[in-house]
């Protein structure tokens, strides 16, 4: 079943050449030039992909961003003409699977689509790492952790991480005391052919820090190994 894709820019050249290439590659493209329209029709039928520009004519593309992942999971790309790392740093705290500097190459592009619907299709396995069992002791805190129903808490208080930040999660979980590199944890969650910047995971990873930062467990067992990775902790002497 093709995938359908809502284009957000309003360039109208850049609309014509992404639903032209996008249609080639068998998708279903919807093109907007602006804030408004996109909304009406994303409230009507919600897409597989949005391709945001973050400079549209009525409505800030960030507060796009927040409204499309304040109700749901659908993976975003951001484009746009804001190179700065704050621009690309706050797209990404928004929710946004990943951020394209204008101007851009269509290959480039497709490529990290289809890399995006693969993975939210669920054809990149995690890594195979320990069973994973329901609940974890971290000292005097209790995780909780379903995979199937992608639940997690600590002591009983629902914690709120998005599909990427779960899986991110679940693989430090099944590898607790163990290094996952950051290649590793990049290849597993985005897949293999990810053309984006590697500080994406980084911050995923302060994320799910700040979502688990019940009793400090998220600086406490979450430690970063510099140059090297991520682990999961349950030993807190250990350097972070």
């Amino acid at each position: 079943m093709s995938k359908n894709i809502y284009v957000v820019d309003d360039e109208i050249n850049i609309l014509e050449i992404l639903t032209y290439n996008l249609e080639k590659e068998g998708y279903t493209v919807k093109s907007f030039q602006n804030g408004k329209n996109f909304l009406r029709q994303f409230e009507e039928v919600k897409p597989d992909l949005v391709i945001l520009d973050l400079m549209l004519p009525d409505i800030d593309g960030f507060d796009i961003c927040k409204t499309i992942k304040s109700n749901t999971d659908i993976p975003i790309i951001i484009l746009s003409a804001k190179g700065e790392e704050l621009d690309k740093v706050l797209g990404l705290e928004l929710g946004a699977d990943d951020y394209i500097v204008k101007p851009f190459g269509i290959r480039e592009l497709i490529a990290r689509v289809k890399n995006i619907l693969k993975r939210v299709s669920g054809e990149v396995n995690l890594l195979s790492g320990k069973p994973l069992k329901n609940t974890y002791n971290f000292d005097e805190i209790k995780l909780f952790i379903d995979e199937l129903k992608h639940e997690v808490s600590l002591d009983g208080r629902k914690v709120k991480l998005n599909p990427k930040e779960f899986s991110i999660l679940v693989l430090l979980v099944k590898n607790i005391n163990n290094l996952i590199k950051r290649i590793e944890l990049i290849k597993r969650i985005w897949g293999e052919d990810y053309y984006g910047d590697t500080r994406t995971l980084d911050v995923h990873i302060r994320r799910i820090r700040n979502k688990m930062s019940y009793m400090d467990f998220g600086n406490k067992f979450i430690k970063t190994v510099h140059g090297y990775g991520y682990k999961l902790t349950n030993n807190i002497e250990e350097d972070k």
